[in-house]
């Protein structure tokens, strides 16, 4: 089976000369169909910046990336836009919701870009908050808007979950129930998965766990059986 990403050698540099900052260095992976991957490391370590160019908001300096059959590598920046807007959904550590529209039309504002979009109450009903579509951003709790972003981003129904530190605002308990919304979401629409995290405990949620340092994977895991969110601990 074709994997949904396929990266060889990909490098990825801010500036030029003695200044240069190298985010990534050569970074071969392939992530299956369906997985949860869990990029693991200190910050600095590249996961965010790649993650960023697996989404298509940012660009490698070097190597090729093919997201199943297609280059993004190649992919011009109107090509990418659309690449973004039909398969990717991205969730944040901040939840950028916008503070004068209610839950349910946080969500709904990805019915401008998705082909085939959720109804919004369907898709804040998977996240727990069915009773929470009428309440604004300030009515709402932290863990409550945190889940309205995982709403937002499965509201597109897209191929592939971006998640950059979404717990990392957040205490242990309310964590814990935006992970749970999170893998319930993702394997129900058989998305696939990417989790940065510094917290080595989180790591225990994915199938695979990949360890970043200084730009490059250092170790590769395989999970011998995925955690559930509620026996994490950070």
């Amino acid at each position: 089976m074709t994997p949904t990403f396929s990266l060889r050698k990909v490098s990825k540099r801010y500036g030029e000369g003695s200044a240069a900052v190298h985010a990534l260095r050569e970074v071969d992976l392939d992530v299956a169909e369906g997985e949860l991957l869990v990029l693991l490391g200190p910050s600095g370590s590249g996961k965010s910046t790649l993650l960023n160019i697996l989404g298509g908001l940012d660009r490698a300096t070097s190597g090729e990336i093919a997201y199943r059959d297609r280059s993004l590598t190649s992919m011009r920046d109107l090509e990418l836009t659309r690449y973004r807007r039909r398969h990717v959904g991205f969730i944040f550590q901040f939840y950028n919701l916008i503070p004068s529209l209610t839950a349910r039309e946080n969500v709904e504002l990805v019915n401008e870009i998705a082909e085939n979009p959720m109804p919004a109450a369907e898709a804040l009903g998977l996240v727990g908050l069915g009773d929470r579509l009428d309440h604004f951003p300030a009515q709402l709790s932290g863990g409550e808007q945190q889940r309205v972003a995982v709403a937002r981003a499965i509201a597109k129904r897209p191929a592939v979950l971006l998640c950059d530190e979404p717990t990392g605002a957040l205490d242990v308990r309310t964590g814990v129930r935006v992970l749970e919304a999170l893998v319930e979401v993702s394997t129900r629409s058989r998305s696939t998965t990417l989790l940065v995290t510094h917290n080595a405990d989180v790591a225990r949620l994915g199938d695979r766990v990949v360890r970043f340092l200084d730009g490059g994977i250092r170790q590769i895991e395989i999970n011998a059986a995925r955690a559930a969110p509620a026996d994490l601990v950070w």
